[in-house]
């Protein structure tokens, strides 16, 4: 289980993704509309500024359960081992251990 601090480190890179989303979209068009340097060069400056975690790529899934960050299957929002533990007591509908 990893801690509470990582899990809370987390939500708050989504809160300033959502926050800076906008403005980080309207430097971004400027960027690649512009052939003028200096209003390149002043608009990515504006860009750097921006806090680093309301950047998107920062940003990573974690298990609802456990908080783990690797291995963590999008629709279920649960990594490959808490998913195994629900399929196995049957609490996620339509899934079952395969056999062959």
């Amino acid at each position: 289980m990893s801690k509470e601090c990582l899990l809370m480190r987390e939500l708050n890179r989504i809160k300033l993704i959502e926050k800076y989303q906008s403005r980080r979209k309207e430097l971004k068009k400027i960027i690649k509309s512009s052939t003028d340097p200096d209003v390149i060069a002043e608009t990515q400056t504006k860009l750097a500024k921006l806090p680093l975690n309301s950047n998107p790529v920062r940003h990573t899934t974690r298990c609802q359960c456990c908080g783990r960050p690797h291995a963590v299957y999008r629709k279920f929002k649960l990594c490959r081992i808490c998913l195994r533990q629900q399929l196995m007591t049957g609490n996620v509908p339509g899934g079952r251990k395969s056999s062959w």
